[in-house]
């Protein structure tokens, strides 16, 4: 799953571990998600959207998300 959380991140002039610590998880834990390793839970994403005051549908990339993911469906059937 795609995300904003390193753009905003950065543009927000903050760390990884400083994010870490206002959203309550290991900074392993936020490196993973800008890596695309591992995909936020909805609560640690819902933290991460209030931290850079924008919706988790934005920062998550919903919409882009849902495209790629109904473009594999199709290819699949």
């Amino acid at each position: 799953m795609k995300t904003m959380v390193r753009e905003m991140r950065t543009r927000a002039g903050m760390t990884q571990q400083r994010l870490a610590e206002l959203v309550r998880v290991s900074g392993r834990t936020i490196i993973s998600i800008e890596s695309g390793q591992y995909n936020p839970s909805l609560m640690l994403a819902y933290r991460m959207a209030r931290v850079f005051g924008v919706s988790v549908e934005e920062l998550c990339c919903l919409e882009e998300n849902m495209e790629m993911e109904d473009e594999r469906r199709e290819k699949m059937a």
